[in-house]
């Protein structure tokens, strides 16, 4: 992936084809998100690079460059620095992935193809760190997505760090070693389930001890192995291990089958008044092997 550095800020060339806009109107879903701020098509965030906690704005440069700049920038220079920096956003932005392929199968699939014409451009935007990826889906099980942001929210904002800027907070995700160091009842102000809680400081545990990594899983090099290994954690099933395969190690066949949302989504886009059943989901698949997690996220996108 191509960048340079003008201006004081950064230039990265994305693939072609895509669309900012896509992107961050997907990432404005929720009023509620504490993670990042998006206001005038620019998207704040702070980044957590080596020991720094950066604040940075990201735009559109022109068709397909976004342009990167440092927000009360006390972090120092370096090219490796910047590195860091890209690197982050291609991961969060998905840039590597080479979608010629889906779209070419989307076009021609009776449920994709409307998704894939009305969000062409769009990115699964992911979820980089293990942690934060391994929480959203622990949060999110069997409760509505509102519920949800209101849970992060309470999570991030008692436990995590922030970067105060013009008056708005900036907040990064709470590391794994500070969660593993607390109690059921250090959690139980956040008002989510004690089953949650104690999955929480699981996780957060073996991701502090070492004993569960990104390069572990990727390692795997195999999505229904590396399933496994997340579906051994207490707390873990296959719809909440394939949701991290998918935002976070970024498998493209990671399919979270079970996901109300796709049920929703093929239901209104058949017309039909009942949802799918899972052997009726496999067959629709049968056509997105080696594309489940995009056919997912592209038909999600239809719901909101």
């Amino acid at each position: 992936m191509f960048w340079e550095e003008v201006d004081d800020k950064i230039l990265l060339h994305t693939p072609s084809g895509f669309n900012f806009s896509n992107n961050l109107q997907y990432l404005s879903r929720s009023t509620n998100e504490c993670l990042f701020h998006i206001q005038d098509n620019k998207i704040r965030k702070a980044i957590p690079i080596g020991t720094c906690n950066l604040l940075i704005e990201i735009s559109e440069y022109k068709d397909e460059i976004l342009a990167i700049n440092f927000i009360n920038d006390t972090c120092p220079d370096g090219k490796n620095r910047n590195e860091e920096i890209v690197a982050y956003i291609i991961e969060w932005f998905d840039l590597n992935a080479d979608l010629q392929e889906f779209y070419k199968l989307a076009s021609n699939d009776p449920i994709l193809s409307q998704a894939a014409k009305k969000f062409e451009g769009l990115r699964i935007m992911g979820i980089p760190d293990l942690f934060e990826a391994m929480t959203w889906g622990i949060l999110g099980q069997q409760i509505n997505l509102t519920y949800a942001y209101t849970l992060k929210r309470r999570l991030v904002e008692t436990y995590g760090h922030s970067i105060h800027f013009e008056g708005h907070d900036y907040w990064l995700f709470p590391t794994p070693d500070t969660i593993a160091n607390l109690t059921v009842h250090d959690l139980s102000g956040l008002k989510m389930t004690v089953k949650k809680c104690e999955y929480l400081i699981d996780v957060a545990n073996l991701i502090h001890k070492g004993l569960l990594t990104k390069e572990m899983l990727l390692a795997e090099n195999d999505v229904k192995r590396a399933e496994k290994i997340l579906t051994q954690i207490r707390g873990i099933g296959p719809w909440t291990a394939n949701y991290v395969l998918m935002r976070c190690l970024r498998f493209p066949s990671a399919f979270p089958i079970d996901d109300v949302g796709l049920h929703n989504a093929i239901k209104q886009v058949t017309g039909s008044p009942t949802k799918p059943t899972r052997t009726e989901i496999m067959q629709l698949a049968q056509h997105w092997t080696g594309w489940e997690a995009y056919a997912t996220f592209y038909l999600w996108r239809l719901l909101y």
